[in-house]
């Protein structure tokens, strides 16, 4: 049986603009998931399912966070994945007309047999991504600080998500 197609617009209706700086975090997707419309199973399929490296189970659940403002020649979205000892913020970046550009994890939480890793994301009024991680041990272990790391993403004004440097 064929999934019904829908159009680029109908799926970024379900992304509101906001205004900058955001900041994403283990709890932020809980706001975005109370405001915004879900996601239909063929937006899914049709404009996030192909980035994807995984297919992903029954259980995995996709939320429409929020689109970035002011990005002149492609939109930006960011949307949040939850999938089994994974929940992650992904950045995704399509032409005017719907084409996919590029795609970034830029934040959440990661479990690795005995590590919890954790990232928080901000993005600024510039469109600059602030990525900060830490990592702690499963079993109780604590956050380990010598294990934090932070970098910094861009967003080109040709849609590209590249490490600024």
């Amino acid at each position: 049986m064929q999934t019904p197609s829908v159009t680029f617009a109908q799926f970024l209706s379900r992304f509101p603009v906001i205004e900058l700086p955001v900041i994403l975090n283990e709890e932020t997707h809980h706001t975005f998931s109370e405001k915004n419309q879900p996601l239909t199973t063929p937006m899914i399929q049709q404009f996030i399912l192909p980035m994807e490296n995984d297919e992903p189970d029954d259980l995995t659940e996709f939320i429409a966070c929020f689109k970035l403002p002011k990005t002149d020649d492609f939109h930006a979205i960011v949307f949040w994945k939850a999938a089994l000892l994974n929940y992650t913020y992904t950045l995704a970046t399509f032409n005017k007309k719907g084409a996919y550009i590029d795609h970034r994890t830029i934040a959440g939480t990661f479990v690795d047999q005995q590590t919890i890793t954790i990232s928080v994301a901000t993005i600024n009024e510039e469109k600059e991504i602030y990525i900060a991680s830490g990592q702690s041990g499963s079993a109780g272990a604590g956050y380990d600080a010598d294990s934090s790391t932070t970098y910094e993403l861009e967003l080109l004004p040709d849609g590209q998500i590249v490490n600024n440097l």
